[in-house]
């Protein structure tokens, strides 16, 4: 993909992660092309601080990949004795204690969680391999737009491991229960026509026109009243769980709140 975000000054730049500014749209770009953008906790640390460096006018972020991978998921690094320079090694965190296990997985889960704030809309650029840890990325944004490369796969069950990285939950909401567990449970690749087909991929188009089609969305995006969005976005996010009475409660108190605001009448 092409740098859209090449002449901003970079908000934050670092362990593979770099984040620019342009007034209400912010860029997530994965900057380690050459490893195919795997992932480490270096890089989920730098990815919560992005989120948490936000300025207030952001209202749409883009998360995006250089080179022709989006990410081929968890350095192989990480199951080495050594692990990474000046991290425990999974081997040392299997030892610990079951909470600081836990601890230590919810830390990580930090840089997946923050991507479906109330107030953002966040959109994946997905080209290539997101493989594992890349596919829970991707899944942790509200929307996706995907090249015609594309090759999502969950492989952590191949590893002897699940799926911890929030991924699971959004798969399933996407795809459905059955899809879902055949989709962890083999490992397979998802590809293209399947992803867009199935709502795993709001959008799949030539790989050359990625950027073109994500740039469409985030206008189509911004063009509506800010807080509109954000009420449509929690309605959205909460008819999962509710009936479908308490979810006609909910649109009608949404929408006197709309209504008061616009008419400039306080509740």
């Amino acid at each position: 993909m092409a740098s859209p975000d090449k002449d901003l000054e970079p908000v934050l730049d670092k362990d593979g992660v770099r984040l620019t500014v342009d007034d209400a749209i912010a860029t997530v770009t994965l900057t380690n092309p050459a490893k195919r953008n795997a992932q480490s906790p270096a890089l989920w640390r730098a990815l919560t601080q992005a989120g948490r460096s936000l300025p207030g006018s952001v209202r749409v972020v883009v998360l995006r990949a250089e080179g022709q991978s989006f990410s081929a998921g968890l350095d192989r690094q990480a199951f080495t004795p050594e692990g990474f320079d000046g991290e425990p090694s999974f081997i040392d965190l299997a030892r610990g204690s079951d909470a600081e296990l836990d601890a230590t997985i919810a830390e990580y889960q930090e840089a997946f969680t923050w991507w479906r704030r109330s107030d953002l809309v966040s959109i994946a650029a997905v080209q290539g391999h997101a493989i594992g840890a890349g596919f829970q990325l991707a899944l942790a944004c509200d929307l996706r737009v995907v090249a015609d490369d594309v090759q999502f796969a969950m492989r952590e069950t191949s590893l002897g491991l699940v799926p911890d990285l929030t991924g699971t939950h959004p798969l399933v909401s996407l795809v459905g229960y059955a899809r879902a567990l055949e989709i962890c449970a083999t490992g397979r690749f998802v590809l293209a026509e399947e992803a867009e087909r199935t709502g795993l991929a709001n959008l799949a188009v030539p790989a050359a026109q990625l950027d073109d089609a994500v740039r469409d969305l985030t206008a189509a995006l911004l063009a509506a009243p800010r807080d509109a969005v954000i009420e449509t976005k929690a309605l959205m996010r909460g008819a999962q769980e509710r009936s479908y009475e308490d979810q006609r409660t909910a649109e009608r108190a949404s929408q006197a709140r709309r209504l008061r605001d616009l008419a400039g009448v306080g509740d």
